[in-house]
């Protein structure tokens, strides 16, 4: 690590002003073939992962650390377990020991040989630890859902705007192949002016947990962990497995997650509005019921069943809901229909199999397809923010989605939404609840 640190400085002092002169002075006569393409430490991007539980470690670090031309300069944990994994790992694949473990995600941020950070906290953290990284200069990629609060989101979208960083929102859903070609056909009108949508999402939160107060374990920060939300005595439930990479039990607690409606609905819904070309906008009326575990069944308490449906200011329906067999996508259009399906089966289905068959034309829309990651480091290592497939307004957007249908099902009305403005223009009780009272110093 010490060779690669070495490097990560000339790159630094390169990209302050160093000429040619000393780029050809910093380097051996003889170099190894590592120094050039993709691999350069002129083009390596580096990472400081923020969060290596579950989602951190299995799915986000495993995947960055295996990247050609990333390299992971730190990861930071509140749980030393996660910790020392995540740095084993790390320095595993490296062959060396370099690797920063760092309890305290400030200090990553605060690291001048961190590029970016990869934001896989849980979702009480994505906003504070995001924002700080920002306006830190740094570019973010974040976990979904992006925020708990639409107040929030807009406050982070906006920072991203003006920092001009790349931020990404980690949602996969848009780079699945049948999601990709569904949106390219809707979007160059192989099924005619689009009529309805129909999301589902599969049903995966239920009651249960043990609201009993326990030791914190050993080696876990819990202050920290707490953040930004009201404090709360330790159960097992509402926070991690101990020494695990299990489902944890924050995601099924409201002041930490709100359930599926925002969790998963933030992979469909994403799609949706981009086939309906309304990322960065919304509808305008929002209803829809639900239900939570009974008082008394035990810690959870997100929503276990739901149905919503949204209006657009053309007309355009979009139904919203548990789905028993998994995710899927249903577009109704004035000539037909198509169905992606994700994580369920079926693949991809349409009305008429030869609107599946399409080949298309030079002059119709077409949109990239990267992976969440590939896109993340694509748009840093080409200086290209505008390119992101889900940057932080279309986070936003479609976080804001769930977000208002979790409110509506909570006033048990339906409510008409400004999506320029983000607010209920009829329903004060309801703005109030698009927001949310973190602690200091967080708040």
């Amino acid at each position: 690590m010490k060779q690669r640190t070495k490097i990560k400085t000339t790159r630094r002092q390169l990209l302050q002003g160093a000429g040619a002169s000393a780029l050809i002075t910093a380097f051996p006569t003889i170099v190894p073939s590592s120094v050039f393409g993709q691999n350069a430490p002129s083009k390596r991007v580096t990472i400081g992962m923020i969060g290596v539980g579950r989602q951190g470690t299995l799915v986000n670090l495993k995947t960055l650390v295996n990247m050609d031309g990333v390299q992971v300069v730190a990861v930071c944990d509140v749980d030393q377990w996660r910790l020392r994994a995540a740095k084993a790992l790390v320095d595993q694949k490296y062959g060396d020991s370099g690797c920063h473990a760092m309890p305290d995600w400030r200090e990553v941020i605060g690291r001048s040989d961190v590029d970016a950070i990869m934001n896989s906290t849980p979702d009480h953290w994505h906003v504070p630890i995001s924002l700080a990284a920002v306006r830190s200069g740094k570019h973010v990629s974040c976990e979904k859902p992006l925020t708990l609060s639409v107040a929030e989101g807009r406050m982070l979208a906006d920072a991203v705007k003006q920092q001009g960083v790349v931020f990404r929102t980690d949602s996969e859903c848009q780079s699945d192949a049948y999601m990709h070609k569904t949106v390219e056909l809707v979007r160059n009108g192989y099924i005619g002016g689009i009529k309805r949508f129909e999301v589902g999402v599969p049903r995966g939160d239920a009651a249960g947990g043990s609201a009993t107060p326990v030791p914190v374990p050993e080696g876990l920060d819990y202050e920290m962990w707490m953040g930004p939300i009201k404090q709360k005595p330790y159960m097992l439930d509402a926070v991690h497995p101990v020494q695990s990479y299990g489902r944890p039990g924050w995601m099924r607690c409201r002041d930490t997650c709100e359930g599926m409606i925002t969790n998963w609905g933030t992979h469909v819904i994403d799609v949706a509005q981009k086939v309906n070309n309304s990322q960065r906008t919304g509808p305008v009326s929002v209803e829809g019921s639900g239900s939570y575990p009974d008082p008394g069944s035990g810690l959870w308490n997100v929503l276990v069943d739901f149905k919503v449906q949204y209006q657009y200011a053309d007309g355009v329906i979009m139904d919203y809901k548990i789905d028993s067999e998994g995710a899927y996508l249903r577009v109704e259009g004035e000539e037909g229909w198509i169905q992606s399906n994700w994580h369920r089966k079926g693949g991809l289905q349409a009305s008429d199999a030869n609107i599946l068959k399409a080949k298309f034309k030079g002059s119709e829309i077409r949109f990239p397809n990267r992976s969440d990651k590939g896109d993340f480091i694509h748009c840093i290592r080409n200086n290209a923010p505008q390119e992101s497939m889900a940057d932080a307004e279309v986070g936003h957007r479609t976080c804001s989605m769930g977000q208002i249908a979790h409110i509506a099902i909570q006033r048990k009305a339906k409510l008409v939404w400004n999506p320029e403005q983000e607010v209920f223009p009829d329903d004060e009780q309801a703005n109030q609840m698009l927001r949310r009272e973190y602690r200091e110093p967080w708040g």
